[in-house]
């Protein structure tokens, strides 16, 4: 059978094949987590390891959103964005390190002064 967009299973099968490939290709990484992740000790230091990694790569992620930004982000002035983060992470902070409230307050600052700033 030769699949194209108008094949016997309509228009839309090459979404569903990528939602049935993309559910294949994680849902097997996230058993074996469940069943590895239990036997894990939390003070281990491979843990201690993976966790500063993962916390460096959002670092990371956060840094290149503030300094070097693509796409709508990058209309904003740069001093916009840097207080839009402070002012998220006070809020984080300040609201029982509570992490929608950092992100709300952030985005709420960030779209405030956009719109301020917009012509």
């Amino acid at each position: 059978m030769t699949l194209s967009f108008t094949s016997d299973l309509g228009p839309l099968w090459p979404y569903l094949f990528i939602l049935i490939a993309g559910f294949l290709a994680t849902e097997m990484w996230r058993w074996i987590g469940v069943l590895v992740g239990a036997r894990l000790d939390e003070a281990s230091p491979v843990l201690a390891w993976v966790r500063a990694v993962a916390t460096a790569l959002v670092a990371g992620v956060i840094a290149k959103m503030l300094l070097a930004p693509g796409g709508a982000l990058a209309t904003t002035p740069a001093a916009l964005r840097i207080v839009a983060a402070g002012i998220g992470l006070a809020a984080y902070l300040v609201l029982g390190r509570r992490l929608f409230a950092g992100v709300a307050a952030a985005e709420a600052v960030l779209i405030a002064g956009w719109l301020a700033l917009d012509p």
